[in-house]
């Protein structure tokens, strides 16, 4: 029930209801029969699969699983290990924090409202961010309410762990921690759920959901937060559903579980706002709140203490509902969580020397040393809280960062094809993105579009045309093959860019691409494009494939002339210059052969022989075509796409996991992991394929290395390119100092 109420009528409303559950909790719970065998969520019909992955850093991920039992998406972040680099064949165990009844849809609580993610930035644990629920209590709902179909306990304790051991290097070794709501939901999951979690805590928690009153309280919180019914959640207040989620019924099921709870008094502390009676604070619903956690944490204690089973408890001496008192107790839990779970809590030691050290000293957006300098590539690595810093007598130390330092350890860093970094991150001219080169092509960046890589033959041809400033835009996805046919292609903001070894890498974009999106990408006739766009006469626009051409002008519409026998005739008469001028039409079936349409008249091919028929009927003659005819006019330089171009599509269909491509020059083995799915083209653009699970970054594994005192530092807000410093002495050889005094690229709020 985390968040604050404000408004006087708003207050008053709490006060009542919040009196109206207080009353026969101060005279003690209200015993109801033994809960016998509560049930377990859903067994678990298909796997969890993940639609998408997003690195906001080189250790934070946001996730979008598809939950067979929600139906949907949900998006789940993690914090990774501090370990994840720099030891990839280990394994680390994990802790689940849950949100309070206001969870929002953009990012969890933890890190949104509190500092989860600098807390465990240097400890050995994967931390588990649910996003979204509001309301949801985390549980299996009877029915769908206010447009959601939750199903959270099947998702947290039955679909994700899998995934979790099979893709993201977790053990099955976990731990629970949640305020508020969160908290109620982090006791009773781990009492529904044997061997789900050895460490369940609560914050703030409401401990007694079955205490006459409760039912209702409980109903008002969720018509406040959301407009949701807690009917539709355990039905109506005597429902036995209620009881079989109520951690006070279920305590005897905590047995042999690390349990921390904790809870103030209701009475005004050091971060809240006062009033003019003294002790007590202007947040009155978050004063009546946490009075009815501590009494309901009360209750459940003395049920734990009667069934001897061991609990850590906190009952502060001042504290009301609110963000500064959860993030504390998850400081002072963890040493608890981390025992339970087999976690060292103590920090690891380094040492920062050498060109790293200089780098450091200048990118004080680094902060605090994670890890010993370990082996990466060519060169070697050191984690920070803030990035990594590489280094290699080729390219010096060089630092990454935020979502571009997050997407190089997504294609797996310096082991990819991308080789190591060669400069510090850049801003572009436009103000508007930036850019970090590696060994063997670049990673983009924009709030729009993502981080992105791009090299190889793509690269090439996407310099050759300006880069970001050029026709294409910036890059919107990873490169990935085409599922049929040996080739590559990767979206960018107005279209695609195709690459096979026999066509090279080409633009399509504007209406030719819908056009080539209705005929079916490179799997139709046409293949892949063999030219970029060519501007023609009549403001038209055309591009080569390998099995014909796509015509565009702005009368005519786009179509595709494909060669052969209508091509050739259509070529005879001088194509969209002569008397037929621009296609209107696609080539279709007629009884003993094809026609296709021209703004002049119709070729109509039977047995193999082509005749014109211009438009008021007339028989056209064809003249010979010598064999050197040209099919198409020569390239004028840089045409504009044809006419307001549509949103790249998603090429391809069905497309399997990304491999690199055969043979495009100057190509690596970068594996793309998680493609973002390009925008549909306007007409039946196929859907996008299902994207594959991304795996951690694949780099050779290091042992601790002694303490570092290196404090950390916020990012300074955006501001000139990069610099070079004079070179620095260092235990590896003295290179360039990279200082990078932008922040790393981040997103302007996670996804």
């Amino acid at each position: 029930m985390a968040g604050v109420v404000s408004g006087a009528k708003q207050a008053q409303r709490w006060a009542a209801c919040i009196t109206a559950a207080l009353l026969p909790l101060a005279a003690g719970p209200i015993v109801a029969g033994p809960v016998a065998a509560a049930p377990e969520a859903a067994a678990v019909a298909a796997p969890a699969t993940v639609q998408r992955a997003v690195w906001l850093s080189d250790r934070r991920v946001a996730l979008w699983v598809n939950s067979p039992a929600m139906g949907r998406p949900v998006q789940v972040q993690l914090l990774l290990a501090r370990d994840w680099n720099s030891r990839p064949d280990a394994k680390f165990p994990v802790l689940f924090l849950l949100d309070g009844l206001r969870a929002t849809d953009d990012e969890n609580g933890w890190t949104k409202d509190a500092s989860a993610d600098e807390f465990f930035a240097d400890k050995n644990v994967t931390v588990v961010l649910p996003v979204g629920g509001q309301s949801s209590f985390y549980a299996d709902w009877l029915e769908p309410n206010n447009g959601q179909n939750y199903k959270w306990e099947t998702f947290l304790t039955k679909e994700l762990p899998p995934l979790l051991e099979g893709q993201w290097r977790a053990t099955n070794v976990r731990g629970v921690e949640g305020l508020s709501m969160g908290g109620t939901a982090a006791m009773f999951l781990a009492a529904r759920n044997p061997g789900w979690v050895r460490h369940a805590a609560s914050y703030s928690g409401f401990l007694t959901l079955t205490t006459l009153g409760m039912p209702q309280a409980v109903n008002f919180a969720m018509r406040d937060a959301g407009g949701f019914s807690s009917e539709a959640m355990f039905g109506p207040p005597t429902s036995e559903l209620w009881a079989e989620h109520d951690p006070y019924q279920l305590a005897e099921k905590l047995k042999d579980i690390s349990l921390y709870v904790s809870s103030g008094s209701g009475t005004a502390g050091a971060t809240d706002p006062l009033s003019d009676i003294p002790g007590i604070t202007t947040n009155y619903a978050g004063m009546g709140l946490e009075v009815l956690s501590r009494l309901t944490t009360q209750n459940f204690v003395a049920k734990l203490n009667k069934v001897t089973i061991p609990v850590q408890v906190n009952y502060r001496e001042s504290g009301t509902h609110t963000w500064p008192y959860w993030d504390f107790e998850m400081r002072q839990s963890w040493p608890q969580a981390a025992a339970a779970i087999g976690v060292d809590a103590t920090p690891s030691g380094c040492r920062i020397g050498g060109a790293i050290a200089g780098v450091v000293q200048a990118n004080n957006w680094l902060g605090q040393c994670l890890t010993a300098e370990y082996p990466a590539a060519n060169g070697v690595a050191q984690d920070f809280t803030g990035g990594q810093v590489f280094y290699s007598q080729a390219t010096g130390a060089i630092p990454t960062g935020g979502m571009i330092g997050g997407t190089y350890q997504g294609v797996s860093g310096p082991g990819s094809g991308l080789g190591l970094p060669t400069s510090g991150e850049q801003l572009l001219p436009d103000g508007r993105g930036r850019f970090q080169t590696f060994q063997t092509g670049a990673i983009y960046w924009t709030p729009q579009t993502g981080a992105h890589p791009v090299r190889g033959a793509i690269l090439d041809e996407w310099g050759k045309q300006g880069y970001e400033g050029g026709p294409a835009g910036y890059p919107t996805g990873l490169e990935q093959a085409t599922p049929h046919k040996d080739g590559v292609v990767q979206g960018f903001e107005h279209g695609p860019i195709y690459f096979s070894p026999a066509s090279g890498a080409h633009l399509v974009q504007g209406l030719i691409l819908g056009k080539y999106s209705q005929l079916g990408y490179e799997d139709s006739p046409f293949g892949f494009p063999t030219s970029d766009e060519i501007g023609i006469k009549d403001f038209g626009r055309m591009t080569r494939f390998e099995g014909g051409n796509i015509y565009w002008s702005p009368l005519s519409g786009a179509w595709g002339v494909r060669n052969g026998a209508v091509m050739d005739a259509w070529g005879a008469l001088g194509f969209e210059n002569g008397q037929l001028g621009f296609p209107t039409g696609d080539e279709t079936q007629i009884p003993g052969g094809t026609q296709q349409s021209f703004q002049g008249g119709t070729v109509i091919v039977k047995d193999d022989k082509a005749q014109v028929v211009a438009i008021d009927g007339r028989p056209v003659a064809l003249p010979a075509l010598p064999a050197d005819t040209p099919a198409d006019p020569p390239n004028p330089e840089a045409p504009a796409p044809a006419a307001q171009a549509p949103p790249a599509p998603a090429p391809g269909a069905q497309t399997p996991a990304a491999q690199a491509p055969a043979a495009a020059p100057q190509a690596s083995n970068v594996v793309p992991q998680v493609p973002n799915v390009v925008p549909q083209a306007p007409a039946a653009a196929p859907q996008a394929p299902a994207i594959p699970p991304v795996l951690g970054p694949q780099v050779p594994a290091a042992a601790p290395d002694a303490p570092a005192d290196v404090m950390p530092q916020a990012p300074a807000p955006a501001a000139a390119t990069p610099e070079v410093l004079p070179q620095v002495p260092a235990t590896t050889p003295g290179t360039p100092t990279i200082v990078l005094d932008i922040p790393p690229a981040s997103s302007p709020g996670f996804p």
